[in-house]
């Protein structure tokens, strides 16, 4: 690395401080800055088919500046997803996510897949199945119980997460992310709340970490080192008796020991039972409500203020608990949460953090990292006011920047690629 592209060393041999703008090694892929486009659901798949709108969404920040963008959520089962048009690994959509990587690289980006099982988290509405989880609880949105995964369940899924690394890397994609977070399935087995099992995959630390350690083991079997391997990891589900910072420091440890990833990206929060605990700032009930169907959105009205809870937006909100994982591991880690403006990026390096990791700011300003190079003292213009997030179900967007989503015209079976 030049001296343009870092703080150099003191003379008490410490490593310099390397400048967010410059190049970065990310396991076997070289990123052309430090900056990645956290995972946000596009829902911009249909069928779980890749659209032309999902493509020009994730060249947009290939074009603005980003070093890799992240496609979230690619559902490595068919019962796994949150929505019934959500990408799934199945070789009919293999040619468009193709399509995605080769129009990502021509703008000079690295792209990643976001491999996930949503479990608890699944809508059992669109997949026809019971959503899976570690052990029953009531599905609030389906009116339905979930059913406790066997072990038959499990080693299917384990090897749906293997398959799907593997077809990852024949799509064309430079990295993939395990979600290893907010109560999806992995998670939702870390949890001493939602997991009540007493075989192998309940009870202890080490048994309640069992799945999210064989899945990036299955994933790193199968893609080998042809691409970067990073697991995002809940450092807090935001509930109580759920996963904690102590324990997540651990698994972090066992995750670098296994030799199973490249880099640890630290999350909060829980799609299942405080989703705003990761994002933070205002919690847009009325706007949520709106795009909810009936009863659910009668229920949004009436109690939503005890599911949807607001948050006080500070930058760098998740830097307290993530620096506590970056001081027990070796790992390169991305630093996620209230990554808005140069300096919070600066300070991400100084603390040992490899890369950042911006969601909300880059869909108000998808050239921000252009913006930010440009002009060191740039400031995001996102107030954090998560009407984004609704969104998801015209296409999303900020709403801010654009009174319509993608979705708003043309969009479905013609849109395919």
């Amino acid at each position: 690395m030049s001296d343009s592209d870092s703080t150099p060393g003191g003379p008490d041999g410490r490593a310099a401080v390397p400048d967010p703008l410059s190049p970065g090694m990310l396991g076997p892929v070289t990123l052309r800055n430090r900056t990645i486009k956290a995972a946000t659901y596009e829902g911009l798949a249909y069928r779980g088919r890749v659209t032309r709108e999902l493509i020009d969404f994730h060249r947009e920040y290939a074009r603005g500046g980003v070093g890799m963008t992240t496609v979230a959520f690619c559902a490595v089962s068919p019962e796994g997803r949150t929505d019934k048009h959500q990408l799934v690994w199945t070789p009919e959509a293999l040619p468009g996510l193709r399509q995605l990587t080769d129009a990502v690289h021509a703008e000079g980006a690295a792209v990643s897949a976001q491999l996930g099982h949503a479990g608890p988290v699944a809508n059992p509405r669109d997949t026809r199945a019971p959503a899976l989880a570690p052990s029953r609880h009531f599905h609030a949105t389906s009116g339905s119980l979930t059913r406790p995964a066997t072990r038959e369940d499990l080693t299917r899924i384990v090897r749906d997460f293997g398959n799907a690394g593997a077809s990852a890397v024949e799509a064309g994609f430079d990295a993939v992310e395990v979600h290893l977070g907010h109560n999806y399935l992995a998670s939702s087995f870390t949890s001493p709340k939602l997991n009540r099992r007493t075989d192998d995959y309940g009870g202890s630390l080490a048994n309640r970490t069992r799945l999210a350690r064989e899945v990036t083991r299955a994933v790193r079997d199968a893609v080998g080192d042809r691409v970067a391997v990073l697991a995002k990891v809940n450092m807090d589900d935001g509930a109580p008796g759920g996963f904690w910072l102590d324990e997540a420091i651990q698994l972090a440890r066992w995750l670098e020991q296994d030799g199973s990833v490249d880099a640890l990206e630290m999350t909060a929060g829980s799609s299942l039972r405080n989703p705003m605990y990761l994002f933070r700032g205002d919690a847009p009930l009325e706007d949520f409500a709106a795009v909810m169907p009936q009863p659910v959105r009668l229920g949004v009205k009436m109690v939503g203020g005890k599911f949807l809870k607001s948050y006080p937006y500070t930058d760098a909100y998740l830097l307290e608990q993530a620096r506590q994982v970056r001081a027990a591991v070796d790992l390169p880690m991305v630093l996620l949460g209230g990554v808005t403006n140069k300096e919070v990026m600066d300070t991400a390096m100084r603390e040992g953090f490899g890369f950042v990791a911006m969601a909300r700011a880059l869909l108000r300003e998808p050239d921000l990292v252009n913006r930010l190079r440009a002009d060191s003292t740039a400031r995001s213009l996102c107030i954090h006011c998560n009407k984004c997030m609704p969104s998801i179900y015209q296409g999303t967007h900020c709403v801010l920047r654009d009174q319509e989503g993608p979705r708003a015209h043309g969009w479905g079976r013609a849109s395919v690629v």
